[in-house]
């Protein structure tokens, strides 16, 4: 029995070495010099979320092994910043992903799912304020987040900058918090993949692939990402110092247990207890049968010659 999404390890950035399967497992080789060739083993079984940096390359053997056992695989930038594609399996369940366009295919649902998720960053929200009252809301929270933050930790007045094509000319704070967010984005999307959500299917967000992914990293990035940022802005290398304490901190605020349970919540807020429903669809492992559907019958077996014999 592979672990569970909640219970399993949150990342892994790689970057410069070579994905294989032995005999063993799955391990990255890593080229130190002519004559040697360290070689680590990656838990795929129990690993979430694997980030490829540039000069990676894998095998299908080895991505075989990823995919049968739930592991998503994120083709990243440089540093584990922008996410350019990921490998999602075949065979998950859909329970989610019904829920998931039910919630989106109507207005009134989805707006009721947006409303949710600015309840979650900044307590109850008073009834029938409009998204646009609540996105002024938001903005002036995280100012006022960032004004506190740079008070703490003595940096002056803080401005929030991403320019891609000028990143090594950003201050670490920006280049931490770009890191960081990126592996949250990483981590959000593995846990969405493992229930079988689309990431695309956003209900704040919209337009892009990982407009979902967007919407349930909001939830967190006050409480995570922005304070690690922060206190690493006197730091050498901002981005890998990112990446490591991300994921020493993870450990302590269990965070894929809480997306799991916060993602049910959003797209089944009528259950009695979301963390148990459905429980199997938080597991690691897939369904082999697949339904046919039928508006008046429900769901009916497949593999069946449904031919009706001459009268």
């Amino acid at each position: 029995m592979l672990p569970r999404i909640a219970d399993s390890l949150s990342f892994l950035y790689l970057d410069m070495v070579r994905v294989v399967q032995d005999d063993t497992g799955v391990c990255a080789q890593i080229r130190v010099d002519e004559q040697r060739t360290d070689t680590v083993y990656i838990p795929t079984a129990a690993l979430s979320c694997l980030l490829l940096g540039p000069g990676v390359s894998i095998t299908t053997r080895a991505m075989a092994t990823l995919a049968r056992h739930g592991t998503s695989v994120v083709m990243t930038g440089a540093a584990g910043v922008r996410t350019y594609a990921s490998v999602l399996p075949d065979s998950l369940t859909t329970t989610w992903l019904e829920r998931q366009v039910h919630a989106y295919s109507d207005t009134d649902r989805r707006l009721a799912v947006a409303v949710h998720m600015y309840n979650m960053r900044f307590g109850d929200v008073p009834a029938g304020v409009s998204l646009d009252v609540l996105r002024g809301m938001e903005g002036q929270r995280m100012k006022a987040l960032y004004r506190l933050l740079a008070q703490q930790h003595g940096i002056g007045r803080f401005r929030r900058n991403y320019h891609p094509d000028q990143w090594h000319a950003q201050d670490p704070v920006n280049l931490a918090l770009s890191a960081a967010n990126t592996c949250l984005y990483g981590i959000v999307h593995a846990a969405l993949l493992a229930l079988g959500c689309s990431p695309a299917l956003g209900f704040v967000h919209a337009g892009k692939q990982h407009a979902f992914v967007y919407d349930i990293a909001d939830l967190y990035k006050a409480e995570v990402t922005l304070p690690l940022a922060f206190a690493l802005h006197s730091a050498a290398n901002p981005e890998q110092d990112a990446r490591r304490k991300l994921r020493e901190s993870l450990r302590l605020i269990q965070l894929l247990p809480r997306i799991v349970r916060d993602v049910q919540a959003l797209l089944a807020p009528d259950a009695a207890d979301t963390a148990d429903t459905d429980s199997a669809c938080t597991d690691r492992h897939t369904v082999d049968m697949v339904h046919l559907w039928d508006p008046t019958a429900g769901p009916l077996p497949a593999g069946v010659n449904y031919a009706r014999e001459p009268s």
